[in-house]
């Protein structure tokens, strides 16, 4: 039985199902767990009765009042106010839909710097992560290439993928690149058919999952911003 467990989730799209809708309720999962929390404090007023016997609870009743201060800072560390949605999603948008490691995703065109073709090897960074596969030379700039798959689906990612790269996806006008498989057709997004996110405590580079095509809806800008931050982070020499 465990083999035939195993072989389904092998499947792409039982994988890609499954990252889906792990995408999906992860805002919906974390709010579900602070509601518990809340239901606790109610055997309290048991010691309030007992102490009505004596003619000392004042000693009783100052403890009481700090177990009541304590629940203050929960409330101070509240997620922060959800962001806005991209400038670009509030009418209909030109959307391209790109494949990774059997994994389908969606940029929107207007924020899509170029598609280059991968005909050279990419020079590597010594000492980089795993996510980051190294420089695509050209006469313009130079490219800064993500292998997408370990980027977005660390620890899922099926073996070989890297070496199914075909394209080099770049995100507006910086210096990153999206390394793909495959480039479909571009089509038009209205609004309504995708499902937005209003919490970024997660994958913030998750814009929505478009429901129809089955593919996760990318914030370039702030896919871009991270990028940024994390090569930061690993002090790479891209020299």
């Amino acid at each position: 039985m465990a083999d035939k467990k195993m072989a389904q989730l092998a499947t792409p799209d039982a994988a890609i199902a499954s990252y889906l809708d792990e995408l999906l309720h992860t805002a919906t999962s974390s709010a579900q767990v602070q509601e518990p929390e809340q239901v606790q404090p109610a055997p309290e007023p048991k010691t309030e009765t007992r102490t009505r016997v004596r003619e000392k609870p004042a000693e009783i009743v100052k403890p009481a009042e700090i177990v009541t201060s304590e629940p203050a800072p929960v409330i101070e560390k509240a997620p922060p106010e959800p962001p806005t949605r991209p400038d670009w999603s509030h009418g209909p948008f030109e959307c391209l839909i790109f494949t990774v490691a059997g994994l389908q995703l969606a940029v929107p065109l207007v924020l899509l710097g170029a598609i280059h073709r991968i005909e050279e090897e990419i020079r590597p960074i010594p000492g980089s992560p795993r996510w980051y596969m190294g420089i695509r030379p050209d006469r313009d700039h130079n490219l800064r290439v993500v292998d997408t798959a370990e980027w977005i689906m660390a620890g899922r990612v099926p073996a070989g993928a890297r070496d199914n790269y075909r394209f080099v996806i770049r995100l507006d006008d910086s210096d990153w690149g999206l390394a793909c498989d495959d480039v479909a057709q571009s089509f038009t997004l209205k609004p309504d058919e995708v499902r937005w996110r209003t919490a970024r405590s997660k994958r913030p580079w998750l814009a929505g999952t478009v429901i129809d095509h089955m593919c996760a809806l990318i914030d370039v800008r702030t896919m871009a911003h991270l990028l940024v931050r994390a090569e930061r982070e690993h002090h790479l020499d891209l020299s």
